[in-house]
């Protein structure tokens, strides 16, 4: 079906800076893009008020007010990966598509951290501006051959596997990390060797990070694991500002351990003056410029054209972020639970301590009387953007799935008790234990958790929440509440209780959800967990 709600030519409103090639890509579609770049949020909702597509890469934001006064509205297309532009949830609960370009920066930002790598080895940035200040001292400049060198690459997706097979082509030893694969026979790159991450860090000379920036993976690289790491190694960091600790990179430079390092992307961009990475000889700082090349700009300029013309003139949703193929109309009615699937597959991969390997989601009431395939894509979805470079969607989301040998089993239940529609969902690692359960419903158009394992609950699935395991004694909220006010974390609010089947053993530890207006510190966590009553504390972010 065609997903367009209004008759004749599309109207595509081009607003930032794209290659002209994308033009041309419109016009063989029969399309004639308007070209209106540099709008404010003000000129952008009057401009947008009957457009059917728009077309941003960075540079725009398409907010919730841009959306709800576009009518006609019914896909953004970003030229790029990210999507932190877009708001992706007023775009579903209007049944607008979100599209992005995943690939097109793919090999550029590969070979930045190649390129970085070289330029490490050799002194190159530091040599260029010896020469510039009239110093030609060579001996000051003795690098490192890279063959036969032994490169630890941080993640295998789709950057990781270009710097890899790159590094194979360079006659290096290629070393890889990434917990998807740790049960793995081989590598998805033929030649790479898999290893754990203390082992690479203590093999190689070169250790390159290319994995997304998330509670997991924030500080990866520690002054603990720095320690490891072969004395003389280099470091590179092109992928997300974060993954690494720089004042221990800092300190680790001075006293020797390291010989250099190497970043695109920081903690906090841009550096000030006095940021103790930029100005040293031993490290190179560029300006986030992993997918800053023109074959990337054109790539994905001619990408995100085709994507929006196929969308508009055929209905085909590649690379949609946000919604499956289906009708706008069906999509707008669903939205709210495709949400809600979403955030069920995010709780639980966050909750679950390894990897999900199987699914059982029933959908009851009036679900069990739709197509419910785009619940399903959301709820694969969901689970699998958890720990991934590039987020999941619901075209690839199946893919995804069959790759990291996850299981969705599916069944329908016209009965949902006290509800209309409910989507329960029962999932589980490697084994089958251990296993977790949540039911959600919608209220109005608004997601809610009504049970977590055996505990009903009354829960928006949306910010910070705080898992604890306690003690069934009068006093933990309490106890709770007086320590996260010390640290300044409110809490929003609060479910705890004993699950169902444990409710006359008054033995048996309750459960508590406590959703926080914000993420406690590891040192908070602990002193939680320290508490007489907790027996366990973990905090999630959806």
């Amino acid at each position: 079906m065609n997903p367009r709600r209004s008759k004749g030519t599309p109207r595509v409103l081009i607003c930032d800076d794209l290659a002209p090639e994308a033009v041309a890509v419109f016009r063989e579609y029969g399309i004639e893009p308007e070209i209106r770049t540099g709008m404010d949020e003000e000129t952008l909702v009057l401009a947008a008020a009957d457009a059917d597509a728009l077309v941003v890469r960075s540079a725009t934001k398409v907010t919730r007010r841009v959306i709800e006064a576009a009518d006609e509205l019914v896909v953004v297309g970003r030229a790029g990966v990210g999507v932190d532009n877009v708001d992706c949830a007023a775009a579903t609960e209007r049944g607008v598509v979100v599209m992005n370009t995943p690939t097109g920066n793919t090999t550029t930002t590969g070979e930045l951290a190649i390129s970085l790598m070289l330029s490490l080895a050799r002194h190159i940035p530091r040599a260029v501006r010896d020469v510039r200040d009239g110093s030609w001292k060579k001996k000051t400049l003795s690098g490192s051959e890279i063959t036969g060198k032994t490169l630890g690459v941080i993640g295998l997706g789709r950057i990781g596997r270009v710097v890899a097979e790159r590094g194979l082509g360079l006659k290096m030893k290629v070393l890889a990390y990434d917990p998807y694969f740790a049960n793995a026979e081989r590598a998805p790159v033929a030649g790479v060797e898999l290893a754990g991450l203390d082992e690479l860090l203590a093999a190689s000379d070169f250790v390159t990070l290319h994995v997304p920036l998330m509670d997991a993976t924030r500080n990866l690289i520690s002054a603990e694991r720095i320690a490891l790491m072969k004395p003389g190694s280099r470091l590179i960091n092109a992928a997300r500002g974060g993954l690494v600790d720089e004042a221990a990179v800092v300190a680790a430079l001075d006293a020797g351990k390291l010989a250099g390092a190497a970043f695109d992307v920081l903690a906090d961009e841009p550096p000030g003056p006095e940021h103790p990475l930029v100005g040293r000889d031993d490290v190179i700082v560029t300006p986030h410029i992993g997918a800053s090349s023109s074959e990337a700009s054109l790539r994905v300029a001619t990408d995100v054209a085709h994507q929006i013309a196929r969308f508009l003139l055929e209905g085909r949703a590649d690379n949609a972020v946000n919604a499956p193929r289906v009708a706008p109309d069906d999509l707008a009615e669903l939205a709210p639970y495709m949400q809600l699937a979403d955030r069920i597959g995010g709780f639980l991969a966050r909750r679950a301590p390894a990897p999900l390997r199987k699914l059982e989601v029933t959908f009851e009431g009036h679900l069990a009387e739709r197509d419910t395939r785009p619940l399903s894509l959301a709820l694969l979805a969901g689970v699998l953007s958890v720990g991934r470079d590039h987020p999941v969607n619901f075209v690839n989301a199946p893919l995804v799935a069959a790759e990291r040998d996850l299981r969705l089993l599916e069944g329908k239940e016209p009965d949902a008790g006290a509800f209309s529609s409910l989507i329960k969902v029962r999932a589980s690692c490697a084994g089958g234990e251990p296993s977790f359960l949540v039911s959600g419903t919608v209220f109005g158009d608004r997601p809610r958790f009504v049970r977590i394992d055996d505990l009903h609950v009354d829960l928006a699935p949306e910010g910070t929440i705080l898992i604890t395991s306690h003690k069934d004694v009068p006093g933990v909220v309490g106890k709770l509440g007086q320590t996260l006010g010390a640290a300044g974390v409110n809490i929003r609010r609060v479910e705890l209780g004993k699950p169902a089947r444990s409710s006359k053993d008054p033995d048996a530890p309750a459960a508590g959800f406590l959703m926080i207006d914000r993420e406690p510190r590891p040192e908070l966590l602990a002193e939680l967990e320290a508490l007489d009553p907790i027996l366990s504390v973990c905090c999630l972010t959806l």
